[in-house]
């Protein structure tokens, strides 16, 4: 029988203050999956008009999957997030762009109508479970020169693009880095990110119970002179450091997708539309770079230029390689359509979460931007890939007229 292709929609989407990853971080004796819990929680809460019984798929990514961080997730979030025990879940990898591939995946089988509703996340408590931990990498991958050793180490493959472009100065890094800061501060002045922050409750043995309700990481006030005498951890005089690159942190996140029939049939409001996605594969050595073959490629599927993104949401893992992609198009540096609120760098990066993130607000730029039509999620992601995802605003007077 002939199949009818669904069109997917993004519903809403939460996640958690993010913290500083670490004994003296607030989420230090917090567990990981009651993060992403919480804000599967806060989902159903926000959207009583959403019958549990209809969220027909959970998935969960994690970049280190063992301990609270393992066994399958997706699903032991669904159970213990009030969901029926017919909701099926499952786990995710692909280190940073975990979440973003656990949206993909279920807006794919959401499209070709194999369920109508599903909930997408991550979380990442990278003090439980540092990223790389118990993992045994093949020998082969660099005793047969498969890649060089130095992509095993993200911060390594950050220095490697300085190498390979030059323009990109670590002036540059730390001026970009500065204007992130400064335009989160900005954002949370305006009372623009608290809306979609789920407050958690923490509990310390020593310092006994807590609220978390904003992110830990910002440092607002920073500045070029603060940043410009710090150390280059990944290579003697170098250009990365830790105030041009995202931190080490802990925290999660959740979203609702649809078809849009459903979310017609059910009254779930429509915060922006799929329009393409895409992953590619770059050399693991220089993995930053990967948003923008990956972008290249979702364009290409949508039929469109870089000229029709109005809105960008990059994930900044490091400042160099925003600034690669940022060259690559031809777009400033400062450009006020890149990461309105700031990014990775003042936010933080909980890995597998921080797919989400993006796109929640991406969804909230679009409500304050009505004269934008697409705009694009992309990150890089380690061992050399790149993700990116164009999404269409329902708020633009030719919504779906190409559809």
């Amino acid at each position: 029988m002939p199949r009818e292709l669904q069109e997917v929609v993004f519903v809403d989407g939460v996640r958690t203050p993010f913290g500083k990853a670490g004994e003296k971080g607030m989420y230090a004796q917090t567990r990981a999956d009651d993060l992403v819990i919480k804000c599967v929680r806060e989902l159903l809460r926000r959207h009583p008009e959403l019958p549990p019984e209809r969220v027909e798929e959970v998935a969960v990514a994690a970049t280190t999957q063992i301990g609270d961080q393992g066994l399958t997730l997706g699903r032991l979030t669904a159970l213990l997030s009030g969901l029926p025990k017919s909701t099926p879940g499952y786990s995710v990898d692909r280190m940073c762009a975990g979440a973003m591939t656990a949206v993909t995946n279920v807006s794919a089988a959401i499209g070709v109508g194999a369920i109508d509703v599903a909930i997408a996340g991550g979380v990442e408590h990278m003090g439980r479970h540092p990223m790389g931990e118990g993992v045994d990498p093949n020998p082969r991958i660099v005793a047969e020169r498969l890649v060089d050793e130095s992509a095993l180490v993200m911060g390594k493959t950050a220095e490697n693009l300085h190498d390979r472009f030059p323009a990109l100065t670590k002036e540059r890094c730390d001026a970009f880095a500065v204007g992130s800061q400064r335009k989160l501060a900005a954002a949370y002045e305006a009372g623009r990110v608290q809306p979609d922050l789920v407050p958690v409750a923490t509990r310390h043995v020593e310092k006994g119970w807590g609220l978390a309700t904003t992110d830990e990481p910002p440092r607002p006030g920073t500045t070029l002179e603060e940043l410009a005498g710090l150390k280059t951890p990944f290579r003697p005089h170098g250009h990365v450091t830790a105030g041009n690159a995202a931190g080490l942190n802990d925290g999660a996140t959740a979203c609702l997708l649809a078809s849009q029939a459903a979310a017609e049939e059910l009254g779930l409001p429509v915060a922006m539309r799929l329009a393409s996605y895409a992953f590619v594969g770059v050399e693991p050595e220089v993995m930053g770079v990967g948003p923008i073959p990956a972008t290249e490629k979702a364009l290409a599927k949508a039929g469109l230029g870089i000229e029709d993104i109005g809105l960008f949401e990059l994930n900044e893992a490091f400042a160099v390689q925003v600034l690669a992609f940022l060259d690559h198009f031809g777009i400033a540096d400062d450009d006020e359509r890149v990461n309105p609120w700031g990014g990775a760098i003042a936010t933080g990066h909980p890995l597998a979460s921080s797919g989400v993130r993006l796109m929640t607000q991406l969804a909230r730029h679009f409500e304050e931007h009505p004269e934008v039509r697409y705009g694009l999620t992309a990150m890089c992601i380690g061992i050399g890939m790149g993700g990116a995802v164009i999404w269409e605003n329902p708020h633009h007077a030719d919504y779906g007229k190409d559809a």
